[in-house]
């Protein structure tokens, strides 16, 4: 499946979460994710702009292999995920393989869906709460990324990882 985004750094939560709600949106999530990414010793996922992701929200798990496509207007990736059961038992696994956690990160999550675009408002400890808009289109995320009273120019096509580094927390 393909995963278009940006994120919108720095927002007013109670804001964006009002023109959500007038918008129609639906919440679908309120908790705590936790993530942790894996590679391999020498970074080869990364360096050919692949991610491998090993999360739990909310009780459920999910393994996922992204690849980036374009980095341009919005981070494009193909993502391919499939739910779990044993979180402990798939961190052995990729060990297993020599595949090292290179970077773990706990944040909170506030997920609105509308349609077929995601909303996710994200908070991670010391850094400013952000906004990632996910959709079917670039055309579709401009329209409510305007529809949220932002423009374009006040996205980024950004990681988390990007955001973290941006902040110095990475």
């Amino acid at each position: 499946m393909k995963e278009i985004e940006v994120k919108i750094l720095e927002v007013d939560k109670e804001k964006v979460i009002k023109k959500l709600k007038d918008l129609g949106a639906l919440k679908i999530f309120d908790g705590e994710i936790t993530t942790s990414y894996f590679d391999f010793a020498d970074g080869r996922l990364a360096k050919e702009g692949k991610v491998l992701r090993l999360r739990e929200k909310g009780g459920t798990i999910k393994f996922t292999l992204k690849e980036r496509f374009s980095k341009e207007q919005a981070k494009i990736m193909e993502e391919y995920e499939v739910g779990l059961d044993e979180l402990d038992s798939m961190r052995n696994i990729l060990n297993g393989l020599e595949l090292k956690e290179i970077q773990k990160s706990v944040k909170n999550r506030l997920s609105y869906v509308l349609g077929d675009v995601h909303f996710e408002i994200d908070t991670i400890p010391d850094i400013p709460t952000f906004l990632e808009i996910e959709g079917p289109s670039l055309e579709k995320i401009k329209e409510f990324v305007e529809k949220l009273g932002y423009s374009m120019d006040d996205t980024k096509p950004w990681s988390v990882w990007d955001v973290m580094e941006y902040y110095g927390k990475k």
